[in-house]
């Protein structure tokens, strides 16, 4: 078994190799839209990093090419790290078609870890008896406002696969769109423990609160016209960012929250920063307004 930070032979780099800034996006996003991507987030120093590295590489070995693994130092590469909210190591997360569909923090038993590279393998449509294609029907469903039908395709894939993670937060978006906001948050607590920390539940429970805030968000212009009369009103700024989101105007909602962080960070216990992770947990990572928002956020932080 290699030790953290060895390079891996050649014939092994298909399939497990270390990236960093430079490739990430090649390695991982764009690798991920035609072979599930375990991207392992560790540290030379991490003792639990060297207990999990070994476990997640013989499980990805085991799968034979149906899952490919990645590996980023978090001190070598801060920035990935920061944009994918880690905070602290391991952290694993599982990438599918550009986007993260799973994770897990923290070294966890052999067959927790042998489970997770099992659903993400089967994400590719081997072994989980057209699931994939499922899913992928539905959310276009719900993409094209069919939300009824959608709703229905995801609970029949619950049925098959009680642990659907993609399942399980499709249901709740349904339920979202459809503003039914106590049946979203009943099927989000209703998620086996195993899966209620993966990515994508994590980012609907993050869209559930941006639709509650939206519920009593004022309107934008009298909003607009108080930060106007009195910009250092930080209350007045924050409601305009909750009504910015609300109305979908996500770029504006960030450059306002932003903006109340760089006079005063601490304001309200943090609020403003609470609420840009809160955003940039609803949408998806590669969003550009999540990119440019963390970044900015960043530049600001360490500046």
């Amino acid at each position: 078994m290699l030790e953290l930070g060895q390079k891996q032979p050649a014939a092994d780099k298909a399939v497990i190799m270390d990236v960093s800034e430079a490739d990430f996006m090649a390695e991982v996003v764009d690798a991920s839209m035609t072979v599930p991507v375990l991207v392992d987030f560790w540290a030379p120093w991490c003792g639990p990093c060297k207990t999990l590295g070994p476990q997640l590489e013989a499980a990805v070995q085991a799968a034979k090419g149906a899952v490919k693994m990645v590996k980023v130092n978090v001190d070598q590469n801060q920035r990935i790290a920061a944009q994918l909210r880690v905070q602290s190591i391991p952290t694993v997360y599982a990438f599918w078609q550009g986007q993260p569909v799973d994770a897990f923090q923290g070294a966890v038993p052999a067959s927790e870890v042998q489970a997770f590279v099992t659903r993400l393998a089967d994400l590719a449509g081997d072994g989980d008896g057209g699931l994939a294609e499922a899913i992928e029907a539905a959310e276009a469903m719900l993409a094209e406002g069919a939300v009824d039908d959608a709703a229905q395709t995801f609970a029949a894939i619950l049925e098959e696969d009680p642990v659907n993670v993609a399942a399980y937060a499709g249901l709740v978006r349904c339920h979202i769109t459809k503003g039914d906001l106590e049946e979203a948050e009943a099927v989000l607590n209703g998620a086996p423990a195993e899966i209620a920390k993966a990515a994508p539940l994590e980012a609907a429970h993050a869209q559930l609160e941006l639709a509650r805030q939206a519920a009593g968000a004022g309107p934008v212009a009298d909003l607009m016209a108080a930060v106007e009369a009195n910009p250092a009103d930080l209350q007045a700024r924050f409601d305009l960012a909750l009504a910015l989101q609300a109305a979908n105007r996500m770029e504006e909602a960030v450059d306002a929250l932003l903006e109340i962080f760089r006079r005063d960070r601490e304001w309200n216990d943090g609020a403003a920063k609470q609420q840009l992770f809160t955003i940039f947990e609803a949408l998806k990572p590669n969003d550009p307004v999540v990119l440019n928002g963390r970044r900015k956020l960043s530049s600001m932080i360490f500046a």
